[in-house]
């Protein structure tokens, strides 16, 4: 039962928040684009609070912010991880 449930919440929330961060990585090859104005702002504002503490630790790559990169990685292999074909909660069902 737990394992229905934490994959029916796990599954939409680990996929929307590999989205906002995709769409992140788009929205930083237009840095004309004012983050602080709807609609860009619904993506920044959730995404921000996570890539401020990796910029500190991950500088920019030739001045490119990589941590949005970084952190698709590692949504998806927590995704694969626990909800992939062997993935821990699935095993669980």
């Amino acid at each position: 039962m737990f394992a229905s449930i934490a994959s029916l919440i796990l599954g939409p929330v680990l996929g929307l928040t590999i989205f906002a961060f995709i769409f992140r990585i788009v929205l930083t090859w237009y840095p004309q684009v004012n983050l602080n104005r709807l609609p860009f702002n619904l993506i920044a504002w959730p995404t921000e609070p996570l890539l401020v503490p990796l910029r500190q630790i991950v500088p920019p790559l030739g001045g490119v912010d990589i941590t949005p990169i970084i952190w698709v990685a590692i949504l998806t292999l927590m995704r694969e991880i626990l909800l992939g074909q062997q993935g821990l909660i699935t095993m669980m069902h």
